[in-house]
């Protein structure tokens, strides 16, 4: 298979009421609602989330999401409107994807720890979190050889909106997002190729914000944000340390 990678630029933005209403009135259509449940693994010492790695099975297809910038990078060495954006690459195949992985544990210990060891202990408000059996992607033996157990589970309802024609804000896309967790959050995303130019993703992302009267020079929580806040507070707490949240 060929290379499935490319670079999601991404703003989070606070829904009000009216922003489906904002959207049809500067010319964004709407492409259709769908219904998404995510589970997101790691080891039970948060060794991929800690260098901002975020693996998770999105309705049985695997995604890696690996930092191309970090936050503490973003403080210094960006101007302000662009620390507003988080840029991940996205690898989409599978063989890839274990590849990474791989080298990240090669990276951050060399000795795995077995994998019946005890997992992280999970909130009791947590919605229910089981394994990968619930992925049903076919061999999954390699999550319990690199003792890799699910962290977090929810389900999202999206509403998304694109921008037609080949202006300021061709190539954006908006998602309007709700988790049944009860958190409600905005995306305004452009996908770049691997390789290809950031700023032109950035300026676009700014103008369709402006566009839409977003203000505030601060990060908006996402949703994984908020639910290891509620759910996972001392995974959050690490997180947070690292500079990673």
């Amino acid at each position: 298979m060929e290379s499935t990678m490319s670079v999601e630029v991404e703003r989070k933005f606070v829904c009000d009421a009216d922003i489906q209403k904002q959207l049809e009135e500067i010319g964004a259509v709407c492409i259709g609602q769908k219904q998404f449940q995510d589970k997101y693994f790691d080891t039970p010492d948060f060794l991929l989330t800690l260098r901002d790695v975020w693996l998770r099975c999105r309705q049985g297809c695997w995604e890696l999401k690996c930092a191309t910038v970090t936050k503490a990078e973003d403080r210094v060495g960006e101007p302000q409107k662009a620390e507003l954006c988080s840029r991940y690459q996205e690898i989409t195949n599978l063989s890839q994807i274990q590849l990474k992985v791989r080298e990240f544990m090669k990276e951050g210990n060399g000795e795995q720890k077995t994998a019946n060891q005890t997992h992280p202990v999970v909130h009791q408000d947590t919605p229910k979190t089981e394994g990968a059996e619930n992925c049903p992607t076919g061999n999954e033996s390699w999550l319990m050889e690199l003792n890799l157990v699910c962290f977090a589970e929810f389900t999202t309802q999206r509403c998304s909106f694109t921008f037609g024609g080949e202006g300021d804000e061709s190539g954006v896309r908006v998602d309007l997002d709700q988790a049944d967790f009860g958190y409600c959050v905005g995306e305004i995303e452009v996908l770049v190729p691997q390789g290809e130019d950031i700023q032109s993703a950035l300026r676009k992302i700014e103008k369709t914000a402006q566009r839409l009267g977003l203000s505030g020079d601060q990060r908006v929580q996402g949703k994984m944000d908020v639910y290891l806040q509620r759910y996972c507070p001392e995974h959050y707490a690490k997180l947070l340390s690292a500079y990673i949240l």
